[in-house]
């Protein structure tokens, strides 16, 4: 399977919700709210277009991965750092290497661009495969000080953040209202909400945390 990628253009964008919809739909809670998410980044000043990337496979775009600039906030100092997500791959080519393709090559595209670390949430068991460790190695917190088992800390230079540590701030970006995402539902096809296993997993790294 042959599989290009490209920077995602503004002709892509609803194509791209969907995709991103049909991803997610309830795959960490009932519904989702990715879809809305990405549409939003699009719009903030931390997006970083040169890393919005799509996946194409037989002229289909069937994968998505979007990055904005966060930072880390050590000593009243601020260090800028990149933040990714959603990675979206629809159901039908998950498990074909499109993620990993998405984000191997925007991590080089990262590091290319002199960025020290990448910065996300996620799980722990997927993203160590690309380099990812606990923020707890690096002395990274949350805003509330504490370590969550998923926050996960990507190094892109040996010693990169050598005195660097202190409370990770993605900003608001990730936050969704129930308001907003049931306006924007309203644009799309209708789907059912209903429960699946993955999303025990998903309650299971939000509520663990680092000691």
């Amino acid at each position: 399977m042959e599989i290009e990628l490209r920077l995602e253009e503004e002709k892509d964008y609803r194509l791209v919700e969907e995709l991103t919809r049909e991803a997610f739909w309830n795959i960490y809670v009932p519904g989702c709210n990715e879809h809305l998410l990405i549409h939003n980044v699009r719009k903030a000043k931390q997006f970083i277009k040169q890393l919005d990337y799509v996946a194409v496979c037989n002229n289909e775009i069937v994968g998505n991965i979007v990055y904005v600039e966060s930072k880390i906030t050590s000593a009243n100092k601020e260090y800028a750092v990149l933040t990714f997500g959603p990675v979206s791959v629809l159901p039908k080519y998950q498990s074909k290497g499109i993620g990993s393709a998405l984000i191997n090559h925007t991590i080089k595209l990262s590091k290319d661009m002199g960025y020290k670390a990448i910065v996300i949430y996620g799980d722990p068991e997927y993203y160590k495969r690309f380099g990812f460790k606990p923020s707890k190695e690096y002395r990274i917190t949350n805003q509330e000080g504490k370590y969550p088992a998923a926050l996960l800390v990507l190094e892109l230079f040996q010693n990169s953040l050598d005195g660097i540590n202190g409370r990770f701030d993605e900003g608001t970006l990730y936050e969704v209202s129930e308001t907003e995402l049931e306006e924007f539902e309203k644009g799309f096809s209708n789907k059912e909400k209903g429960y699946a296993k993955t999303q025990e997993r998903f309650k299971e790294l939000s509520g663990a945390y680092l000691d």
